[in-house]
């Protein structure tokens, strides 16, 4: 017996001593990542408002004194109860999305609800981007509206001395469109590495089911 029909001998060995397994057993493997991750996703949004929440109480009060002053404070109100409500209600919808994967008993409900999950997860970050964006956009237009405002609130609040009303706004409107990119780009950036690894393993189970399914 030659050395290549000594190794065909030994593969056939060694692949009768693997076990087999049936699609039920790779759909449960699949089943058990994919509501894994899910749960995860529900998880890292609790996490996340969380963490605005506890940003937002770190606010220096003069920062608080300057938007109230200037006449913020109902509008970021009306724009924070409204950005907590949205945010609560992707939670509940990220929940339910783990009740509905974890319970999943056939191959195509499963492949539809990993769709479902991943349209959520879009709709939410696009939300999240866009209510950042247009906040801030919102918010520097106003002030560029109320110019001396800003600049009065400035001076009294945080003791903004010896400078010129146009050099003063000048830098501060570099400051808050250079905050404001970074800010973003922190955003995306989050979104992009936390949600898209999660996604794209989702993305991989529901490839695996494909096969099955074929």
């Amino acid at each position: 017996m030659d050395q290549l029909d000594l190794l065909k001998k030994k593969w056939q060995s060694t692949e009768q001593e693997l076990p087999r397994l049936s699609y039920k057993d790779i759909y449960s493997m699949l089943l058990k990542k994919s509501s894994s991750i899910v749960k995860w996703i529900f998880y890292i949004s609790i996490a996340e408002i969380i963490f605005w929440t506890f940003l937002a109480l770190l606010v220096p009060e003069s920062s608080t004194k300057f938007t109230d002053d200037i006449g913020l404070h109902d509008v970021l109100l009306i724009v924070n109860i409204v950005n907590y409500t949205v945010f609560a209600g992707f939670i509940f919808l990220f929940y339910k999305n783990y009740r509905k994967v974890s319970t999943t008993d056939t191959i195509k409900g499963l492949m539809h609800n990993i769709i479902r999950v991943r349209r959520t997860v879009k709709y939410f970050v696009i939300y999240n981007v866009t209510a950042s964006v247009v906040l801030i956009i919102g918010i520097n237009i106003y002030y560029y509206l109320n110019q001396d405002l800003v600049f009065q609130y400035m001076r009294e609040d945080f003791g903004v001395v010896n400078i010129s009303q146009e050099r003063f706004m000048n830098m501060f409107f570099a400051i808050q469109i250079l905050f404001g990119i970074v800010m973003i780009a922190l955003v995306l950036l989050f979104y992009r590495i936390v949600y898209g690894i999660l996604l794209r393993r989702l993305h991989k189970n529901y490839k695996e089911l494909e096969k099955i399914e074929i």
